[in-house]
């Protein structure tokens, strides 16, 4: 007999600009893609587009970054589907960065994209690993229970999808901080009926640069630079 599994295609937005040229920050849930970002989520449009793929939801956090990317994909593809918004799927939420002393600050910004990271770690000093999960695992949860849907698209964040990738790739309440999400990168997960019937197609695929031989440091280690710079 033949599983019968359901396709998640799980994105990471396209690129934002975090930060000016003198390091400071811009509003996180305001910032919208740049130039790079229109690109990676057109790239990604047509590479759906390439494969014939048709979704019957399209969901994103709600943050501008996300629905921006979103819309370009589904522009691409010619689909006329509205996204449905699930704010519980924003990404993890630091603190503020004027409070976290130099000596820390690095630690702020990478300690929870590194390894197998403790629950209780915090990101920027705001919230902890722990508390991304136990918001991020009921949504996947509630959206499998549904029958309603064959092929999904979420548009979501790079710490979003490490915590749904390591759900999948676990399945336990573990948060695996060393898989890389690149801006616009996609990732194919099957699911079937039972909890724990994950399967992991593909992940970080990012198709203007699929082998990404010049990436080498994570989104987090150049955003720490790009901030350090206001210190």
């Amino acid at each position: 007999m033949t599983t019968c599994r359901r396709r998640i295609f799980l994105m990471r937005h396209g690129s934002v600009t975090y930060f000016d040229e003198a390091g400071k920050p811009y509003l996180p849930e305001s910032v919208p893609l740049n130039a790079d970002g229109r690109m990676q989520a057109d790239a990604a449009g047509h590479a759906f587009a390439a494969a014939g793929v048709r979704f019957d939801r399209v969901i994103v956090s709600g943050l501008p970054r996300t629905v921006e990317t979103a819309a370009r994909v589904l522009a691409v593809t010619g689909q006329a589907i509205q996204p449905e918004v699930w704010p519980e799927l924003e990404e993890i939420r630091g603190g503020r960065l004027s409070t976290i002393p130099t000596a820390e600050l690095k630690r702020a910004f990478t300690g929870a994209f590194e390894g197998l990271v403790p629950a209780e770690q915090r990101f920027l000093g705001g919230e902890s690993v722990g508390e991304l999960m136990d918001r991020v695992h009921p949504a996947i949860a509630r959206l499998r229970a549904d029958p309603g849907w064959d092929t999904v698209l979420l548009v979501l964040h790079g710490g979003v999808n490490c915590a749904i990738l390591s759900l999948a790739l676990t399945g336990q309440r573990l948060f695996l901080g060393g898989l890389a999400q690149a801006p616009g990168c996609i990732n194919a997960l099957d699911v079937g009926v039972d909890e724990r019937d994950w399967v992991v197609r593909s992940v970080n695929h990012s198709p203007p640069d699929p082998l990404q031989p010049g990436a080498r440091a994570t989104t987090m280690e150049l955003l720490f630079e790009q901030y350090r710079k206001s210190r």
